[in-house]
């Protein structure tokens, strides 16, 4: 399973494959800090972080993905869809582990778009959604950048780490995509950058560029 942009392709991990580029960029002790809300990680040393890496290639929900820069070939990220219910035709974007050079690009965009019009347009769901523990800001942030809406914390609904997570629960549903498909268009065509990447203008305006 692949999906190509113009800026990004995601695609089925496969440690083979992408374990030699992600290890330096989200393993090691250097990037233990990305791994603080995730239920799993940090990976100290690259053995255990293969071996999630297998768990995850292993793992049919969540299905995991790797994110590549088209520019270099190489992968930059994680994302996973999850909790997966045909009979509802619903599934989550989960599992996103963006390396830091990943974050606040067009390829991280273009990443979400794409696992986006997946479960829209190929998988003909109805709702798509994306929850956080309520504490993290940035991903809170993203979710209402990527045209996601908030709909409420559920409070003490898992335990991450040993820690109480309470949940903040976003959704898109299909009578939005067609509005949230042009606006991420709008956004990812190369007119909206400068020579030296920078955006012209926001997504989607209405909330705060993060």
């Amino acid at each position: 399973m692949r999906f190509e942009g113009r800026y990004a392709t995601v695609e089925r991990l496969d440690p083979p494959k992408h374990g030699d580029s992600l290890w330096p960029l989200i393993g090691g002790e250097t990037n233990a800090d990305l791994w603080r809300w995730m239920p799993d990680g940090p990976f100290p040393d690259r053995g255990s972080f293969d071996v999630a890496l297998e768990y995850k290639t292993n793992s049919a929900d969540p299905l995991f993905f790797a994110i590549l820069e088209n520019g270099s070939g190489l992968s930059f990220g994680i994302a996973s869809l999850m909790r997966n219910e045909p009979k509802h035709r619903v599934v989550e974007v989960g599992g996103i582990m963006f390396s830091q050079p990943l974050q606040r690009t067009r390829v991280a965009t273009e990443a979400m778009y794409l696992m986006a019009k997946h479960a829209f347009e190929t998988m003909g769901y109805r709702r798509y959604e994306w929850k956080c523990n309520s504490q993290n800001e940035p991903s809170r942030a993203a979710a209402l950048r990527l045209g996601f809406t908030f709909e409420g914390i559920f409070r003490q609904h898992m335990i991450i780490k040993g820690v109480n997570r309470d949940t903040a629960w976003f959704s898109m549903i299909d009578s939005e995509w067609l509005a949230r498909r042009a606006e991420f268009e709008r956004w990812l065509d190369p007119a909206n950058f400068t020579d030296d990447g920078q955006q012209l203008t926001r997504l989607n305006q209405q909330v705060r560029c993060f």
